[in-house]
């Protein structure tokens, strides 16, 4: 990792993967002890078709690590994309460190059901980096084409 600004958005990155493993862990937990399983296979390996059922507190961790990957899977992209392109390692950081916190604050909003508005709001401030970011990636491919 020769680019400091590679090296910082690995480091984000590699963050928001354990975050989204750390979501998809507690959604497998939350189904094991609510005994609310997708497949009935596994509902019958834990007691039976009657556990083969949806329960609100594993729809609110699956919806939440679904909504991890809706976002993260893009950044990660524009954030590789963006690295490429040389930017100011400052400029990078902030927008990398936005987004993870938004996305940190985004998770335990959604986990925790905090009062309206903190998860849009945090989805809103995570956005706005993306579009920074796709911005000047364009502007940057533009110049060089």
């Amino acid at each position: 990792m020769d680019s400091a600004v590679f090296a910082c958005f690995a480091f984000y990155g590699s963050l928001l993967i354990l975050k989204m493993y750390a979501l998809a862990f507690i959604t497998g937990q939350q189904r094991l002890r609510k005994k609310a399983f997708t497949n009935p296979e596994d509902a019958m390996r834990h007691g039976g078709l009657m556990y083969h059922r949806t329960d609100p507190d594993v729809e609110r961790t699956r919806r939440a690590h679904r909504n991890d990957m809706e976002n993260i899977y893009a950044f990660l992209f524009l954030g590789a994309v963006y690295s490429l392109t040389e930017p100011n390692l400052f400029i990078a950081n902030v927008h990398f460190l936005v987004f993870f916190v938004a996305r940190v604050v985004h998770s335990v909003a959604y986990m925790f059901a905090m009062k309206a508005p903190t998860r849009s709001l945090a989805y809103t401030i995570g956005q706005i980096p993306c579009v920074s970011i796709a911005l000047q990636i364009l502007v940057h491919a533009v110049a060089h084409w």
